[in-house]
């Protein structure tokens, strides 16, 4: 049965066969940039919890979520709440997203952004960077082992961090074992199962377990609000990855802001 990860792979990966480019050129066009902003670092200095914002206009699961959105002012409220760092859909078909998109929040604050979409192949990497990325997705379901390694070793060349996704124990033991360990390593349990896209709630919790301390965890999807984040906090993630509450929330600052309060223990 064809599952939706599956569908957005293939697209995915036929654009990614017909790209010709010559890596080497755009590796040292990488090299040359400007120092990328540290995303693991500013995960690991937030004072209670990194909210790890999202710039989603829509999901294939649940259609429009705010397709109209100005993603440099949302970006803006984001970091009025206490926004550690931004994620941006770029995946245009599936999600509505854009290059346009993550250039709009780069202009406009001064957080690391995350470029959030479906990496199949080394130019996918390469350009997350020189579109202005400061970290990469890499999504464990949709790679093999031999691409996980090499995909995440030439982040680590041009200057990237990459949020290396994991759905289950399996996958996370396979996150761990990516080396050699000479980059920050953020590893993300997505609550939502990408095949299905439904959310299973007690993901992180479980597999959480599975994850060593010198990792920084990062909770991903399902999180509704502040009355989800004592339970994340108490397995051990250091950050959270929320876009659908964010994105339709009247107030987008206060949302980030109750989900930092709700980690120190004095609010919701």
């Amino acid at each position: 049965m064809t599952t939706y990860l599956d569908g957005i792979l293939e697209t995915h990966r036929a654009a990614a066969a017909d790209d010709q480019r010559p890596l080497e050129p755009l590796i040292e066009q990488a090299k040359s940039m400007d120092r990328a902003r540290g995303f693991g670092d500013a995960l690991r200095s937030a004072p209670s919890l990194g909210v790890i914002s999202e710039v989603k206009r829509r999901s294939p699961s649940k259609g429009d979520l705010n397709i109209d959105l100005d993603p440099g002012l949302l970006s803006q409220e984001y970091v009025a709440g206490g926004a550690a760092c931004c994620s941006v859909l770029t995946d245009e078909q599936y999600f509505g997203g854009s290059v346009a998109d993550l250039q709009a929040v780069k202009a406009a604050v001064t957080i690391p952004i995350l470029r959030k979409d479906f990496t199949v192949s080394a130019h996918d990497v390469l350009d997350a960077r020189l579109m202005g990325a400061d970290c990469v997705l890499l999504i464990v379901a949709a790679l093999d082992d031999h691409e996980l390694n090499d995909f995440f070793d030439l982040a680590v060349e041009i200057g990237l961090d990459a949020l290396i996704e994991v759905h289950d124990e399996a996958e996370a033991e396979r996150a761990i074992a990516i080396g050699p360990a000479n980059g920050v390593k953020i590893i993300g349990v997505n609550q939502r199962d990408l095949r299905t896209f439904e959310v299973d709630t007690q993901r992180a919790l479980r597999v959480a377990n599975s994850m060593p301390k010198d990792v920084i965890r990062v909770a991903e999807s399902g999180i509704r609000g502040p009355e989800d984040i004592p339970s994340l906090t108490n397995a051990g993630f250091d950050a959270v990855l929320v876009g659908e509450s964010l994105v339709t929330h009247s107030g987008p600052a206060e949302g980030v802001r109750s989900l930092i309060d709700a980690a120190a223990g004095i609010g919701g």
